[in-house]
Protein backbone atom coordinates (compact mmCIF):
# COMPACT_ATOMS: atom_id res chain seq x y z
CA UNK A 1 0.00 0.00 0.00
CA UNK A 2 2.78 2.47 0.75
CA UNK A 3 4.04 1.55 -2.30
CA UNK A 4 1.11 2.46 -4.61
CA UNK A 5 0.95 5.79 -2.34
CA UNK A 6 4.74 6.57 -3.42
CA UNK A 7 4.32 6.00 -6.55
CA UNK A 8 0.85 7.85 -6.42
CA UNK A 9 2.88 11.21 -5.03
CA UNK A 10 6.07 10.92 -7.26
CA UNK A 11 3.92 10.80 -10.14
CA UNK A 12 2.07 13.90 -9.30
CA UNK A 13 5.25 15.70 -8.75
CA UNK A 14 6.75 14.46 -12.13
CA UNK A 15 3.06 15.46 -13.59
CA UNK A 16 3.53 18.81 -12.13
CA UNK A 17 6.81 19.51 -12.75
CA UNK A 18 6.41 19.27 -16.40
CA UNK A 19 6.18 22.83 -17.77
CA UNK A 20 4.07 22.89 -21.24
CA UNK A 21 5.74 24.62 -23.69
CA UNK A 22 5.21 28.13 -24.67
CA UNK A 23 3.26 28.39 -27.60
CA UNK A 24 5.44 30.36 -29.49
CA UNK A 25 8.35 32.51 -27.98
CA UNK A 26 7.23 36.02 -27.81
CA UNK A 27 3.56 35.56 -28.33
CA UNK A 28 2.52 36.63 -24.83
CA UNK A 29 4.98 39.55 -24.72
CA UNK A 30 3.46 40.61 -28.36
CA UNK A 31 -0.37 40.56 -27.35
CA UNK A 32 0.23 43.03 -24.47
CA UNK A 33 1.83 45.34 -26.76
CA UNK A 34 -1.30 44.78 -29.00
CA UNK A 35 -3.80 45.35 -26.17
CA UNK A 36 -2.25 48.09 -25.47
CA UNK A 37 -1.88 49.80 -28.52
CA UNK A 38 -5.47 49.00 -29.16
CA UNK A 39 -6.53 50.68 -25.96
CA UNK A 40 -4.23 54.17 -26.61
CA UNK A 41 -5.95 53.88 -30.72
CA UNK A 42 -9.21 53.52 -29.20
CA UNK A 43 -9.14 50.33 -31.19
CA UNK A 44 -9.22 52.47 -34.49
CA UNK A 45 -6.36 51.77 -36.82
CA UNK A 46 -4.76 50.38 -39.89
CA UNK A 47 -2.73 47.70 -41.17
CA UNK A 48 -0.69 46.84 -44.08
CA UNK A 49 -0.66 42.60 -44.55
CA UNK A 50 1.42 41.53 -47.81
CA UNK A 51 2.71 38.63 -49.57
CA UNK A 52 5.24 37.83 -52.61
CA UNK A 53 6.42 34.87 -54.37
CA UNK A 54 10.12 34.09 -55.14
CA UNK A 55 9.03 34.44 -58.80
CA UNK A 56 8.33 38.45 -58.27
CA UNK A 57 4.53 38.04 -57.69
CA UNK A 58 3.75 40.89 -54.72
CA UNK A 59 0.36 41.74 -53.26
CA UNK A 60 -0.46 44.01 -50.23
CA UNK A 61 -3.84 44.82 -48.82
CA UNK A 62 -4.36 48.00 -46.40
CA UNK A 63 -7.09 46.94 -43.46
CA UNK A 64 -9.09 49.96 -41.80
CA UNK A 65 -10.73 49.31 -38.62
CA UNK A 66 -12.71 51.60 -37.07
CA UNK A 67 -14.15 51.15 -33.39
CA UNK A 68 -12.89 47.67 -33.83
CA UNK A 69 -14.95 46.49 -36.97
CA UNK A 70 -13.00 46.43 -40.22
CA UNK A 71 -14.47 49.52 -42.25
CA UNK A 72 -12.09 49.33 -45.21
CA UNK A 73 -9.90 47.38 -47.90
CA UNK A 74 -7.64 48.26 -50.46
CA UNK A 75 -5.70 46.02 -52.43
CA UNK A 76 -2.37 46.56 -55.29
CA UNK A 77 -0.83 43.45 -56.98
CA UNK A 78 2.14 43.69 -59.69
CA UNK A 79 5.83 41.70 -60.13
CA UNK A 80 8.60 43.41 -59.65
CA UNK A 81 11.20 43.63 -62.52
CA UNK A 82 14.18 41.16 -63.10
CA UNK A 83 17.07 42.59 -60.97
CA UNK A 84 15.01 45.48 -59.58
CA UNK A 85 12.92 46.79 -57.19
CA UNK A 86 10.92 48.79 -59.16
CA UNK A 87 6.92 47.12 -59.21
CA UNK A 88 4.82 47.19 -62.21
CA UNK A 89 0.89 47.28 -60.66
CA UNK A 90 -1.08 45.79 -62.49
CA UNK A 91 -4.23 45.70 -60.26
CA UNK A 92 -5.51 47.65 -57.29
CA UNK A 93 -9.06 48.13 -55.87
CA UNK A 94 -11.05 49.92 -53.13
CA UNK A 95 -13.32 48.28 -50.94
CA UNK A 96 -15.36 50.10 -48.23
CA UNK A 97 -18.05 49.12 -45.33
CA UNK A 98 -20.71 49.36 -48.46
CA UNK A 99 -19.30 46.65 -50.27
CA UNK A 100 -16.88 44.81 -48.27
CA UNK A 101 -15.39 41.29 -49.53
CA UNK A 102 -17.29 41.94 -53.17
CA UNK A 103 -13.01 41.18 -54.80
CA UNK A 104 -13.21 37.59 -53.72
CA UNK A 105 -9.98 35.91 -52.18
CA UNK A 106 -7.12 37.62 -53.77
CA UNK A 107 -6.73 39.88 -50.70
CA UNK A 108 -5.60 38.92 -47.42
CA UNK A 109 -8.83 38.53 -45.80
CA UNK A 110 -10.02 41.74 -43.54
CA UNK A 111 -9.26 40.73 -39.90
CA UNK A 112 -9.24 42.77 -36.87
CA UNK A 113 -6.12 42.49 -35.31
CA UNK A 114 -8.15 40.80 -32.17
CA UNK A 115 -8.62 38.43 -34.94
CA UNK A 116 -5.11 38.24 -36.51
CA UNK A 117 -3.57 37.61 -33.13
CA UNK A 118 -6.58 34.78 -32.46
CA UNK A 119 -5.63 33.23 -35.70
CA UNK A 120 -2.08 33.42 -35.00
CA UNK A 121 -2.84 31.23 -31.33
CA UNK A 122 -5.10 28.76 -32.88
CA UNK A 123 -3.89 28.20 -36.14
CA UNK A 124 -0.65 29.49 -37.45
CA UNK A 125 1.41 28.89 -34.52
CA UNK A 126 -0.50 25.98 -33.07
CA UNK A 127 0.45 24.33 -36.10
CA UNK A 128 3.04 21.15 -35.52
CA UNK A 129 6.22 21.61 -34.55
CA UNK A 130 7.15 17.68 -36.13
CA UNK A 131 5.67 18.45 -39.11
CA UNK A 132 6.09 22.21 -39.71
CA UNK A 133 8.83 25.68 -39.39
CA UNK A 134 6.77 28.18 -37.00
CA UNK A 135 7.69 31.61 -37.43
CA UNK A 136 6.65 34.84 -35.23
CA UNK A 137 8.32 38.04 -35.82
CA UNK A 138 7.20 41.05 -33.90
CA UNK A 139 8.54 44.14 -35.49
CA UNK A 140 6.34 46.37 -35.53
CA UNK A 141 6.84 47.81 -32.01
CA UNK A 142 6.18 44.71 -30.69
CA UNK A 143 3.59 43.66 -32.55
CA UNK A 144 3.07 40.71 -35.18
CA UNK A 145 4.89 41.44 -38.15
CA UNK A 146 4.99 37.56 -38.83
CA UNK A 147 3.04 35.09 -37.55
CA UNK A 148 3.13 31.61 -39.33
CA UNK A 149 4.41 28.27 -40.81
CA UNK A 150 6.32 26.61 -43.31
CA UNK A 151 5.86 23.33 -43.59
CA UNK A 152 9.26 21.20 -43.68
CA UNK A 153 10.81 20.06 -46.64
CA UNK A 154 8.60 23.20 -48.92
CA UNK A 155 10.98 24.85 -50.99
CA UNK A 156 8.91 27.65 -52.40
CA UNK A 157 6.22 29.93 -51.66
CA UNK A 158 4.51 27.67 -48.72
CA UNK A 159 4.31 30.36 -46.31
CA UNK A 160 1.18 29.98 -44.06
CA UNK A 161 -0.06 32.98 -41.81
CA UNK A 162 0.58 36.72 -42.25
CA UNK A 163 2.92 38.99 -42.92
CA UNK A 164 2.45 42.54 -41.46
CA UNK A 165 4.58 45.78 -42.53
CA UNK A 166 3.12 48.35 -40.40
CA UNK A 167 0.44 48.91 -38.24
CA UNK A 168 -0.65 53.00 -37.46
CA UNK A 169 -3.40 54.41 -35.28
CA UNK A 170 -5.86 56.05 -37.25
CA UNK A 171 -5.98 60.05 -36.31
Amino acid sequence: MKTRILLCISLIFILASCKKDELTPGYDESYKAWTAFKKSSANSYTYTAFGGSVFGYYAETKITVTDGKVAGREFLAGRYEANSSNLIVSKTWVETSANLNTHGNEAHEPLTLDQVYAKAKTEWLNASKKDNDRFLETNNNGMISTAGYVPKGCMDDCFNGIHIKDIKPLK
